[in-house]
């Protein structure tokens, strides 16, 4: 009865949702547009490191998200997209407009830093993207993993200052990408128990309680009151500009066109 109704139920209202909204059927001419999330890079001298996440592409979209990296070094005048993605080179560096609609769907800000803490994150989530081990032509999967929501949960991993966790619906981030089973969550504040991304337990302070089965991810945020739910994601208290991150600043008004 419990799986039924905090996993199965979840999902089924998720696939209904989906058809009813009838997204993503068109993928090849999908809108992938500015969505206007971020200022005009060159009129904003200060340091930015965004994640971002939306329903990944047709059916899929009814399970899962699409997680990628956004990085400004302080003065520079572009901003740096990276994904892990199954075609191209498994990471794809400014492949689409850094807070681009993911295939007609407008991202969540997940995570957001301006200024001297986003330069302090900066050189280190470079460098954990420069060594991420799976790399190479042929080691992305969908499913378990590793996938795009493993990449930018490893690069999490290296960078204990980020205090968020990836939302329920990024399937893949329990996959173990170093091979340890159990670890500390990528927060530092419990463990992860994950048998090779097909099922697992996670406790922690900022990740709170989840439960995996099969990539679908079910549990309760006890630090932000909030339950958890595959398909559907997260439902209780957020930033205050709606975000999954309570430290993010306001989003920007969309510029005019595309504002690169």
């Amino acid at each position: 009865m419990l799986f039924a109704l905090f996993f199965v139920l979840p999902l089924g209202i998720s696939a209904a949702l989906h058809r009813f909204r009838g997204v993503g059927a068109d993928w090849w001419t999908a809108d992938r547009s500015s969505a206007g999330l971020l200022p005009p890079a060159a009129q904003h001298r200060d340091a930015v490191v965004r994640i971002f996440a939306a329903p990944t592409v047709r059916w899929r979209g009814i399970f899962a998200v699409h997680c990628w990296i956004v990085l400004k070094p302080e003065g520079a005048s572009a901003y740096t997209r990276y994904d892990y993605t199954a075609w191209g080179d498994p990471i794809r560096v400014n492949g689409f407009a850094p807070d681009g609609r993911w295939f007609g769907r407008v991202p969540e800000t997940v995570f957001a830093a301006d200024g001297p803490a986003a330069s302090a994150l900066i050189p280190r989530m470079q460098a954990a993207i420069a060594g991420y081990a799976w790399r190479n032509q042929g080691d992305y999967r969908a499913w378990p993993g590793p996938n795009s929501n493993t990449f930018v949960a490893a690069v999490m991993d290296a960078v204990a200052e980020i205090p968020i966790t990836l939302p329920p619906t990024a399937i893949g981030k329990d996959y173990p990408y170093d091979g340890r089973w159990l670890r500390l969550t990528p927060s530092g504040t419990g463990l992860r128990l994950t048998l090779g991304g097909y099922a697992g337990l996670t406790l922690g302070w900022v990740e709170g309680i989840e439960v995996n089965i099969l990539g679908a991810v079910a549990g309760v945020d006890i630090r932000r009151p909030a339950l958890k739910l595959p398909g559907l994601g997260r439902f209780g208290l957020r930033g205050p500009d709606g975000a999954s991150n309570p430290l993010s600043p306001p989003l920007y008004p969309a510029p005019p066109g595309d504002g690169r």
